[in-house]
């Protein structure tokens, strides 16, 4: 009997290893995941700050397109009311007068030039010549 006892025990030692390589095996499967874990969140974490900007560039470029959208349509109404004012006889005869320097059919034109002004505007530029000195 004590020979029985003797032999499991041998058994019961050569046994015990096998769970330490399993520990060994589980080990290294819970090291991969926690790796493989990891890569994930990094990867969430670096497509969130991704959006995150995307999101701050699209709204700036959103304000600045809404601020044009919104000049343009303020151009657009003046445009209109000019377009308005001066579909009006009296405001094309006004700019025909002032701008054109027309006249109407009993009308004589007279236009006064100022002689200083057509005396700034022809004034003659003299070039320098230097002087040479004869031997």
């Amino acid at each position: 009997m004590a020979e029985n006892i003797e032999q499991e025990n041998s058994t019961e030692e050569t046994t015990r290893p096998t769970p330490v390589k399993s520990n060994n095996k589980t080990g290294f499967y819970y090291s991969f995941l926690t790796l493989v874990l990891l890569l994930c969140l990094i990867q969430i974490g670096f497509g969130a700050i991704l959006n995150i900007s995307k999101t701050i560039s699209y709204r700036a470029k959103i304000s600045t397109l809404t601020k044009i959208r919104d000049e343009a349509e303020n151009q657009n109404q003046e445009l209109k009311q000019d377009i308005k004012m001066f579909s009006s006889m009296s405001s094309l005869e006004g700019i025909a007068r002032n701008n054109l320097k027309m006249a109407g059919e009993d009308e004589v034109l007279i236009l006064i030039n100022n002689n200083q002004q057509q005396n700034n505007s022809k004034k003659k530029k003299f070039k320098h010549k230097k002087n040479k000195k004869k031997k």
